[in-house]
């Protein structure tokens, strides 16, 4: 039920927004792609705007091999490997291209859904680089948004061959991510996803891996190869150019694309710029969903039975860990003279490995800090234990602020636990 209601949640904020696909020519292959089409079809059909960007590199790789033509590469000033395309290969280049966004257009075509392969890229030659002379190879120039406006306004996908043209008609081959790039940044995109087909070792396990622009940074800057995870750099030039998130998925998984975009742990990494998750107050609206997540803690004993009445009275008190403005977590700090008690401590189950207690408990004690408390405690009567590992040692019930030892039951003899700020 919980992932029916963030589908609808999902679906109400993202309904008519434009999102651009970027996929690995090598998905077309997999035994995923035509649930993978299957689903953008559906979300075309259902209001939302989709651009589709197909890579072709391995492809054209392909036919210019057939036709005994060596493929020879660049490296760019940003690491990337730029291909040199002559004269003699440019319409092998055009035909590869043209053929892989066909793929796209045929399978949409089954499952009932438009699509238009359209020349809405207006390109340049990148000149001579490093001596090298790119004859055919270019840049993006302009995206022509007018007519990839009205494709969409009829509820068709719009497909963007890496092929763009001068203003004199020359053809270019341009790389399918700086295409992807620059259609997200002039659509306005709210989201651009990048389907890969080659997702890098350690990194195929990693789900709900959510980052900020600085974080994706930090782990570029760790990897020693400046030309590794091509994705990741992508991602994180989308996101600098003001795409409020960029997601990263598993071409070969079927149904990703949908769990990305309509569920809060998602299918892949994701990059964002907006206000994704933080610590807010509670508001009112979030009493059914914190009652919820803390219903099963409270028939375990694990917390004391509260009910709307009693969450609506210290109101003020509480905190909630909101993902996509949806409560997964909450806490209370309720003051007691100079001390903090913190208090309902509850995780949706859902998300109960991704630390958000700790990080609640973290923000309480901070808040605690700031308003000049001289100690924050807990009673707890099952999870000393954890309270430990964040830094809390055990105390008796007389340490309590005196007030507050007027409330203390003896019948369920909790355990108090203290952390001097």
């Amino acid at each position: 039920m919980d992932l029916v209601r963030e589908a609808f949640h999902y679906q109400s904020r993202f309904a008519g927004s434009t999102m651009v696909f970027k996929i690995d020519f090598p998905v077309t292959a997999e035994p995923a792609f035509p649930s993978l089409v299957k689903d953008l079809a559906l979300l075309a059909q259902t209001g939302f705007r989709i651009v589709i960007v197909p890579g072709a590199k391995e492809w054209i790789d392909s036919v210019l091999t057939e036709y005994g033509i060596r493929s020879r590469y660049i490296n760019s000033e940003n690491h990337n490997s730029i291909r040199i395309t002559d004269a003699r290969a440019m319409p092998f280049v055009e035909m590869a291209a043209f053929h892989g966004a066909a793929r796209f257009m045929t399978a949409l075509s089954a499952n009932h859904c438009d699509s238009v392969i359209g020349n809405f890229v207006r390109a340049r030659g990148l000149g001579v680089l490093n001596g090298q002379d790119m004859e055919h190879t270019g840049r993006v120039e302009k995206i022509l948004v007018k007519p990839i406006g009205k494709v969409l306004d009829l509820k068709m996908a719009a497909i963007l061959p890496c092929i763009g043209w001068s203003a004199s008609g020359k053809p270019y081959n341009v790389p399918s991510g700086e295409i992807a790039l620059a259609a997200a940044g002039a659509l306005g995109a709210i989201k651009l996803f990048i389907v890969s087909a080659e997702i890098p070792a350690g990194q195929n396990n990693v789900k709900n891996l959510r980052l900020t622009p600085k974080e994706a940074e930090t782990i570029l800057e760790l990897n020693k190869d400046p030309g590794a995870l091509p994705d990741l750099r992508l991602a994180l030039a989308a996101s600098k150019a003001g795409v409020e998130r960029v997601h990263i998925i598993n071409g070969r998984e079927e149904g990703a694309v949908l769990r990305e975009l309509f569920s809060n742990q998602g299918a892949g990494t994701m990059i964002y710029t907006d206000e994704y998750e933080s610590i807010r107050p509670l508001e009112t609206q979030d009493i059914p969903d914190i009652l919820r997540i803390m219903e099963p803690l409270m028939r375990q004993g694990i917390l004391i039975r509260r009910s709307v009445e009693d969450i609506q009275e210290k109101k003020e008190d509480y905190w909630v860990f909101g993902i996509d403005g949806q409560a997964h977590a909450c806490g209370a700090l309720h003051k007691w003279e100079k001390q903090g008690e913190i208090a309902a401590i509850a995780v949706d189950g859902a998300y109960a490995d991704m630390g958000l207690g700790s990080r609640i408990v973290r923000f309480l004690v901070n808040q605690a800090s700031k308003e000049s408390l001289s100690r924050v405690f807990v009673l707890t009567t099952q999870s000393h234990d954890w309270f430990e590992t964040l830094g809390f040692t055990e105390s008796t019930p007389e340490t309590l602020p005196e007030e507050r030892r007027k409330f203390y039951n003896p019948e369920r003899n909790s355990k108090v636990y203290v952390l001097e700020l």
